[in-house]
């Protein structure tokens, strides 16, 4: 995805700390004058979707987010070290970096829905570029809720300084979730069926499927996730989806990334062992021994062995498990001991230089539909023949055999949770996921004591926090950037 008109959205107050640019003649664009043509609607829209790009979002700290607190990964990273003990703080630069960066996209959409409807254009297609800044400020608030709670809920675009419009009150989280599902409601009705490399009705409907299960609202996640399942999708070999490029029905959502035209992904370099990536340091999101342990490095076509990879010259670099690369046996020259020899990501493999990767990042794929839907399913009536189904169909494309009811895994409704917990983590790792998965886990079972899942976010907590299965932590702290620009923006308890 190209960063296209941004001198206009510049001026438009899309971007913050916009001063270099502040020249004639950018001072006489204003909405009034910008607005004028469907170019300048598909541009306002371009830099809503630029938004989900930056480091602070799914280039980098989003995934890192969704993955270091969790039992997948570990780092000796300082850089992350922070996230790896459970021990943020409302300075910890991810947690900033997320929640700015994630306003900065609401803002951009909010220009959108303001301004675009004045445009004389196409009346299907502005109803669809409509549908689309839905879809990400949906995006942006979930990202936002389900990580720090309930949040200031700005519904229109910033377009002065005055306090009065900054800085609001935080919404209930139950107010911002609500506002979430209405969004991707409405995006669903107007976004396209088809529209190559953007949001369309089927990813508005997978991330509502994902904020339902969220909140526990079992049948409206099923209906949401079969209004997808409807399009008959049939599941690609798992190993033909890495990196994400776009390459057929599974993906439902991905963020796009042109290299260093667009500042590229920074996530292969910072995952990968070099030579794969551009130099040695101290990588992120290592998979934990724990992790390759719990997995069939055997049998599942996720996780076992295919092959050698190895450099041009034909040095050895390691064993490709499709999910991860173990580099334990790597001694090609200039590789470092500690940093590029063990289990390394192995989903981003295309390395732009400089942390400008083409690869694109997965927001939604069908896979993690199927195993909602099953998840929902099973909560509501327990196992069935048409919860199992849509099981299979992840469990089979990882050539693992097809559960029937008298399988063990699916003997009661416990059994059959632990086993969805399994498919979750093991097809989802190092998307960004497992720790929101963790969270909802443990607040499944606040709500319900007798729905136990074999580990929770507060397991991990009390791992790491000697003993102490802080609640706090289900949540990060409102950044301290926000507390002291926003007088009515209260902090997180425990922080």
């Amino acid at each position: 995805m190209k960063k296209l008109f941004i001198l206009p959205i510049c001026a438009l107050t899309l971007l913050a700390g916009c001063d270099f640019l502040q020249k004639e003649p950018l001072t006489s664009i204003t909405p009034s004058n910008f607005f004028t043509s469907p170019d300048d609607a598909e541009s306002s829209l371009t830099a809503a979707y630029d938004a989900l790009q930056p480091s602070g979002a799914y280039g980098q700290d989003l995934l890192t987010m969704g993955e270091m607190p969790s039992d997948n990964v570990t780092s000796l990273s300082n850089d992350v070290i922070a996230l790896r003990n459970i021990a943020w703080t409302s300075g910890t630069g991810q947690v900033g970096n997320v929640f700015r960066q994630a306003y900065l996209g609401i803002n951009r959409a909010n220009i959108v829905l303001k301004y675009v409807p004045t445009v004389t254009m196409d009346t299907a297609r502005r109803s669809q570029i409509l549908g689309e800044a839905r879809f990400v400020r949906g995006l942006c608030y979930f990202n936002l809720v389900r990580a720090y709670g309930g949040v200031p809920m700005h519904l229109a675009p910033a377009e002065s300084a005055s306090p009065a419009e900054l800085n609001l009150p935080r919404a209930s989280a139950e107010e911002v979730y609500a506002q979430v599902v209405n969004d991707l409601s409405q995006a669903a009705v107007q976004m396209a069926n088809v529209n190559p490399n953007r949001a369309t009705k089927k990813s508005a409907n997978a991330l509502l499927t994902r904020v339902q299960l969220t909140q526990r609202n079992w049948a409206a996640a099923q209906a949401a996730a079969n209004k997808v399942i409807a399009n008959n999708i049939v599941l690609p070999p798992f190993r033909s989806l890495f990196p994400a490029e776009n390459k057929g029905a599974e993906s439902l959502f991905e963020v796009q990334f042109a290299g260093t035209l667009d500042s590229g992904n920074g996530v292969p370099d910072l995952v990968l062992p070099f030579p794969l990536a551009t130099y040695s340091f101290s990588k992120y999101n290592l998979p934990s021994d724990e992790l390759i342990a719990y997995a069939d490095t055997v049998n599942d076509q996720r996780w076992a062995f295919v092959g050698n990879v190895l450099t041009s010259g034909g040095g050895f670099i390691g064993r490709n498990h499709v999910s991860y690369i173990d580099c334990r046996k790597n001694r090609l020259p200039g590789t470092n001991a500690i940093s590029d020899r063990g289990p390394f990501v192995y989903k981003s493999t295309s390395i732009g230089g400089n942390f400008n990767s083409v690869d694109n990042t997965y927001v939604l794929r069908y896979a993690e539909v199927l195993l909602a839907y099953a998840e929902a399913g099973n909560e509501l009536t327990g196992p069935s023949p048409d919860v199992l189904a849509k099981l299979n169909l992840v469990r089979q494309r990882a050539g693992l055999s097809a559960l029937t009811t008298a399988s063990p895994q699916a003997a009661s409704k416990q059994a059959l949770r632990n086993e969805i917990d399994r498919q979750r983590r093991l097809e989802l790792a190092f998307e960004g996921e497992r720790w929101w998965d963790l969270v909802r886990y443990a607040r499944h079972t606040a709500a319900d004591a007798a729905a136990t899942h074999t580990v929770t976010a507060l397991d991990i907590i009390a791992q790491r926090r000697t003993g102490v299965r802080d609640a706090n932590y289900l949540l990060f702290p409102i950044p301290q950037a926000e507390i002291n620009t926003n007088p009515q923006a209260k902090q997180n308890p425990g922080f």
